[in-house]
């Protein structure tokens, strides 16, 4: 067996090969893309008679060269960057750094610890697509609320009124009317004729006259007004992001038809949306994450770890202090607090739980960590015995412990 720590960078790939002894067999800078593939099967043929017999460390977990290293067959594993800086601070004390020494370290790495660390994850294509679409999909959705922030500062600056009109700045309704009425100048010229106008013109079919008499008593109400010059200023900038507002909510749409496509081909996904507060999007956005390999978790709490919804517990003498997750894959943990939040109107089972948490003395959101923590496990189960979701199963037990604390009690 030999072990292979790869350094990449955009251009080149600087790789240090081993033998299970340390003993140092080659070191070479590889290109980038096929020649630098090739490059690299030859020199690992030399020195191994298997593809197995090889075992890759790189610092990252995805790639046109990650997945030609899967598909070459060799073991293949994803170090975390901050694990490998941490690996690299037992070789060296003085803070030195290179591309050739991190490849030394990554193979060094993978010799002797490669136990503690996970595998390249197995999952099929169609699961890595349904993660490409659900974070492109996402990356829109956090664009629009970064965009929605901005126009909301600048119109509390010189057009209040637009904010006490209009309670969502993203809606279609918004974003026809202050397109045409940036300022408020112009605002005022706005009769409700033309508002309706202009609603219709957005897609609005009900209640138009009575939205339109809303709006124009609205933006007509009395405030502090700016300069002339500034709310000039303001009104172009206003329309630039009302403009980009408008091309998101367009845009959002192209990637959320396609998510549910491929979505609903998986075999996984009636399991994702038998679970009470999931839709397709984030059923989507969890699969995508959490990947499709039967073998990625050993069991609940491997899942719980990687969700980054199980605490954390930091102890040294007589002190110990448990503490939530903040390191951890973020969009995973977006979708998760979301479902959480859903699926309390929708089980009773969870919306049980959540009451017992917060009459405990839990926060809201520490008591959404929970409550996702338990969906994560019950989502495992799921999974793993290839079943549908079923509320007495997921609960039962819950409600048995609460009859016998009330009988305890009385």
């Amino acid at each position: 067996m030999i072990f292979v720590g790869d350094d990449w960078a955009e251009a080149h790939h600087d790789v240090y090969v081993c033998d299970e002894a340390g003993v140092k067999l080659a070191a070479r800078r590889l290109p980038e893309g096929i020649e630098g593939m090739a490059k690299l099967h030859d020199l690992v043929a030399t020195h191994a008679g298997e593809p197995g017999d090889v075992v890759v460390g790189i610092e990252t977990d995805r790639g046109l060269w990650v997945n030609a290293l899967v598909e070459a067959g060799y073991v293949v594993y994803a170090i975390n960057p901050k694990a490998a800086s941490r690996y690299r601070d037992r070789h060296t004390l003085s803070g030195a750094k290179s591309d050739p020494g991190d490849a030394k370290m990554l193979a060094e790495l993978v010799r002797t610890d490669r136990h503690n660390h996970r595998q390249v994850a197995g999952d099929t294509a169609l699961a890595e697509g349904i993660k490409i679409l659900a974070r492109a999909h996402q990356s829109l959705v956090w664009e629009r609320t970064r965009a929605t922030n901005r126009l909301r500062s600048s119109l509390r600056e010189y057009f209040p009124a637009a904010l006490d009109t209009f309670a969502e700045l993203a809606d279609r309704d918004t974003l026809v009317v202050l397109a045409a009425a940036a300022t408020p100048s112009e605002a005022t010229k706005l009769t409700p004729g033309k508002i309706r106008t202009l609603l219709r013109r957005a897609g609005r079919q009900r209640n138009v006259e009575t939205r339109a008499d809303t709006i124009a008593a609205g933006l007509r109400s009395d405030a502090l007004r700016a300069p002339s010059a500034v709310e000039a200023a303001h009104g172009a900038t206003t329309r630039s992001s009302v403009a980009i507002l408008a091309e998101l909510n367009t845009q959002i749409k192209t990637p959320a038809a396609e998510l549910a496509d491929h979505f609903e081909q998986h075999p996984d996904s009636d399991f994702y949306l038998s679970l009470p507060g999931v839709g397709v999007v984030l059923g989507a956005r969890a699969l995508g994450e959490f990947g499709d390999d039967p073998n990625r978790y050993a069991d609940a709490k491997s899942r719980k770890n990687y969700a980054g919804t199980s605490p954390i517990t930091r102890a040294s003498g007589t002190r110990s202090v448990v503490l939530a997750r903040y390191v951890r894959n973020d969009r995973l943990a977006d979708a998760l607090d979301q479902w959480a939040f859903s699926s309390i109107t929708s089980s009773p089972g969870a919306r049980a739980f959540y009451d017992r948490r917060r009459a405990a003395g839990d926060s809201h959101h520490k008591a959404l960590r929970a409550l996702g923590n338990r969906w994560v496990g019950i989502l495992h189960g799921c999974l793993d015995h290839r079943v549908r979701y079923d509320e007495n199963i997921a609960w039962g037990h819950r409600i048995d412990t609460d009859l016998k604390e009330i009988a305890q009690a009385a």
